[in-house]
């Protein structure tokens, strides 16, 4: 099921989808209502959706899915950003043996994940949303990430598709900057809807690619799929949970597998386009914040 949220007179709303700007409402509920009530009564997600939902499909543009009680992030979960880290940071001073390895690299072979905090609704947008460029930054980029949308304990309901906007300079002038690197003013991007578990029954096989658009020139085009993904996600959730009762209807960002290179660092007025068939297109113009 095809899950997000709406505008109807003023209020938020949770809706099914039935097409790109179509959808049943949900009244009185929100995503995150939908998701503590699924979790609070013990009734599937996506029968509850249905029980609630009203009859008549209305027009209807998708908005952010969720407004998460809390984001988080996972890093170094594809070889790719694992590798091209390393290349970033090969100048640092060496600090032990996991950096003369690779830090990046280290984290990507290792049991334990790269996980971080990357805010609350605060700095999340949803779809046509501008995303934000940090004044102090030289090259922000996006990283299109599939992420999960986690119940009660952990528990994964959905999935969408987000992107971890991140000032790469920033990180890569010292690690220790990695927050400020992360978390500002619509640094997160979620959307256009959220698909239920029943309906993607394989989150391994998904195929994702990324486009940064530059007026009538696509600047920027790569790919990647999710059987590239080196963990299973419930081990990063596991990891998550320790000592960290997350709330329900909060995200989970799984790591990209689609490096952006500095060349093609987002200016003002740039669209991003990140899209899985099976989810849809999540659309973003970029300014300055």
């Amino acid at each position: 099921m095809r899950l997000g949220q709406i505008r109807q007179d003023g209020a938020v709303i949770a809706a099914i989808f039935e097409g790109p700007t179509t959808a049943r409402p949900i009244p009185a509920h929100t995503m995150w209502d939908l998701i503590n009530r699924s979790d609070a009564e013990g009734i599937p997600l996506s029968e509850l959706a249905s029980s609630l939902a009203s009859r008549q499909a209305v027009p209807a543009t998708p908005i952010i899915p969720i407004h998460p009680a809390e984001v988080w992030a996972s890093g170094c979960t594809y070889e790719t950003s694992a590798t091209f880290r390393d290349g970033e940071t090969v100048t640092a001073a060496s600090l032990d043996n996991t950096t003369r390895e690779g830090m990046y690299a280290y984290v990507y072979r290792e049991e334990r994940p790269e996980i971080f905090f990357k805010g609350t609704s605060r700095v999340c947008v949803g779809p046509n949303q501008n995303i934000g460029i940090r004044a102090d930054s030289k090259f922000t980029a996006p990283e299109p990430e599939l992420a999960v949308v986690l119940g009660k304990k952990g528990k994964i309901v959905g999935y969408t598709l987000a992107n971890d906007v991140s000032a790469w300079d920033i990180e890569r002038e010292n690690v220790l900057y990695l927050p400020q690197s992360k978390v500002y003013t619509a640094s997160c991007s979620l959307g256009p809807v959220m698909v239920t578990v029943d309906e993607i029954t394989d989150p391994y096989n998904l195929d994702m690619t990324c486009e940064i658009i530059r007026g009538e020139t696509v600047l920027f085009s790569g790919s990647t799929s999710t059987s590239k993904l080196h963990r299973k996600l419930e081990q990063i959730v596991e990891f998550l949970l320790r000592s960290n009762p997350v709330p329900a209807g909060s995200v989970l960002c799984t790591g990209t597998g689609i490096i952006v290179t500095e060349e093609h660092a987002l200016a003002p007025g740039d669209i991003v386009r990140i899209t899985v068939k099976e989810i849809g297109e999540l659309s973003n113009p970029c300014a300055s914040v």
